[in-house]
């Protein structure tokens, strides 16, 4: 049994977060699936930016659509759902068997309606509808723009990847949105079991920015605290997870309905820093009804190399209060850097959109 199946047996579903043509049509996607035992697939706008840039796997529906008057954004659309639905194909026997919590593959809203509610939604609808497949997830950013719609589009049926949560605050109103979402799909009828939502909590962003200060305070204990931001940030997170999924009454009213949780996702968990182990963001974020979603390099020395021992998050809960407790009475300001990390997250998904369209714009162009 693999490094990767241990995970599994712990709740812990594993997802590739790479997707691209390639993947798809070379059997690497399928093969991934065999031998690594991954169960779903996540896309961000940088993902999409770097499997069509310069991508000969592209080049003849790039061309086709172009003659046909397409527009460039229409044709980055119609490349990357075409993508998703396919890989959502892949994965059906794995979406089935596990009820609709795996075999999902996440689309994410054009990053410039970040800040749109209303763009938002509209956008989550057409791509829900275009790639029409019940295992397809919509990416929406934790915004504040982004809850609303986030709630908008739980309550009409369609099933939401929550992304770019970086602080403790944020994902409780990011579980409040997702409970508000099925509270008003309840009214109106819906089937409850049908929708599912992960919230991606960004994780190796979190030590780069406190590392960075705590490196600049200099002091020995400061120094002592670097790498420690992350898991404990984690950590905290799946804490209210605890208090919201397991032991709230609200949930229990919406899980007698046919609810689902709304597991955590850990997002960025590819090591940034050379010095720490590449897998600590995977062995050391182990707990159930979780979803650790891993770039390739990543999953590779998961299943090589990854110690597994079993649930490293749920007896760690308090100690991780005190550890950001800890880096607060440091001097960092740790609510105002995840909030610069959202807005660095933001940005940087936009500039690869617009690359992309950049990308495509120049190839449709020949």
């Amino acid at each position: 049994m693999s490094n990767i199946d241990t995970l599994a047996q712990y709740g812990v579903s594993t997802w590739l977060d790479d997707l691209s043509r390639k993947r798809l049509t070379s059997g690497n996607l399928a093969e991934l699936i065999q031998t690594r035992s991954v169960v779903g697939v996540t896309t961000n706008p940088a993902i999409f930016q770097a499997a069509i840039s310069g991508a000969e796997d592209y080049a003849e529906d790039v061309a086709r659509l172009a003659n046909q008057g397409a527009s460039v954004e229409e044709v980055i659309t119609t490349l990357t759902s075409d993508d998703v639905r396919n890989a959502c194909d892949l994965f059906a026997d794995i979406y089935k068997r596990s009820n609709g919590f795996d075999g999902r593959v996440s689309i994410e809203v054009d990053p410039r309606l970040a800040h749109a509610s209303e763009g938002t939604i509209q956008e989550a609808r057409k791509l829900w509808k275009l790639v029409n497949r019940p295992n397809a997830m919509i990416k929406i950013p934790a915004t504040e723009a982004g809850l609303h719609a986030i709630s908008n589009a739980i309550a009409e049926g369609i099933s939401v990847n929550v992304t770019l949560i970086f602080s403790e605050e944020r994902y409780r109103e990011v579980t409040n949105a997702y409970l508000t979402g099925l509270e008003r799909a309840a009214e109106a009828g819906l089937d409850l079991s049908q929708i599912h939502s992960v919230a991606s909590f960004f994780v190796s962003r979190v030590d780069t920015e406190i590392d960075a200060q705590l490196t600049a305070l200099g002091s020995p204990d400061a120094l002592a605290m670097r790498g420690k931001a992350a898991l404990a940030n984690a950590c905290v997170a799946y804490g209210t997870y605890i208090e919201v999924f397991e032991k709230s009454e609200r949930f229990a009213l919406l899980a007698a309905k046919g609810a689902n949780v709304q597991r955590p996702l850990w997002a960025s968990t590819g090591v940034k820093n050379p010095d720490y182990s590449p897998t600590m963001y995977v062995d050391q974020l182990v707990a159930k009804s979780t979803v650790n979603t891993m770039p390739a390099a990543t999953l590779e020395a998961t299943y090589a190399q990854a110690v597994v021992t079993g649930d490293t998050i749920s007896d760690n809960i308090e100690s991780s209060k005190a550890t950001l407790d800890m880096i607060v009475r440091l001097g960092i300001d740790f609510q105002k850097s995840m909030q610069k990390l959202e807005a660095d997250g933001v940005e940087k998904f936009e500039i690869a959109w617009n690359e992309l369209i950049e990308t495509v714009g120049d190839a449709m162009a020949f």
